[in-house]
């Protein structure tokens, strides 16, 4: 008789519908904070998003039962994921299966507070945004950090928002394209916002603090709020 695969299956989902997943048939080499590293990663954001965990969240669990020699799977899903079941259909049902039997979960000692959850969107707007984003975690290894496939792209599109234009604009406005210069081996363009004069644009792109240098292009947005002398920092949000 030939085993069945047995995996765990892990996915994290984003309020912008993109997708993390992992299928580990080892059952202890990825958890869920592995997928909150890899969207940190991917979308650049300042932390991993934990709080995503458990609402937007699902697993599934393949095991053999020896004693009635059947595969038995259990698959459960967080409120917030619960609409997206034929995406998890897709990532964990086996060939011969159609769906799952998911389980809505209704953790008690957790519940899944949609408002606190919101709360989050101004310093993680990335994860708002659509992205068409589906990865599977095998393509990381659980033991080092994950990098992201680097392309580079033809050119750059640049905001910086300010709260008025002064000398220390100007400074930190220089020193910025000393960066950029050092930074980039494509053109790029940088547009001064000054949200006095124009808060549409900050709205826009949801600015709520000054100064913030705002990637618009390539996709997907990114944002650096503060500290634009630090080399480190711009070259993260620069990269594809």
């Amino acid at each position: 008789m030939i085993r069945p695969i047995l995996y765990k299956g892990l996915a994290l989902l984003t309020p912008g519908q993109d997708v993390v997943f992992c299928r580990d048939s080892t059952k202890q080499g990825h958890w869920h904070q592995d997928l909150c590293h890899a969207l940190q990663q991917l979308l650049d954001l300042r932390e991993p998003p934990l709080f995503l965990v458990p609402c937007y969240s699902a697993a599934v669990d393949y095991w053999f039962d020896e004693e009635q020699q059947l595969l038995r799977v259990a698959a459960e899903v967080y409120p917030l994921a619960w609409p997206h079941r034929p995406l998890l259909d897709a990532l964990f049902a086996l060939p011969d299966q159609k769906t799952l039997l998911w389980q809505l979960v209704e953790d008690p000692q957790h519940p899944c507070d949609r408002l606190a959850i919101e709360s989050y969107r101004a310093d993680f707007p990335q994860l708002w945004e659509h992205h068409h984003l589906v990865y599977d975690l095998r393509q990381a290894s659980p033991a080092s950090s994950f990098v992201p496939r680097r392309t580079e792209p033809d050119r750059y599109v640049l905001r910086l928002y300010v709260a008025s234009e002064t000398s220390a604009v100007e400074h930190a406005l220089k020193n910025l394209h000393t960066l950029l210069s050092q930074c980039l081996t494509v053109p790029y363009t940088l547009k001064v916002v000054d949200v006095t004069k124009q808060p549409e644009f900050a709205e826009e792109d949801q600015v709520t603090a000054t100064p913030t240098l705002v990637r618009v292009h390539p996709r997907p947005v990114r944002r650096l709020v503060g500290h634009l002398d630090d080399r480190d920092r711009v070259q993260r949000l620069l990269t594809p």
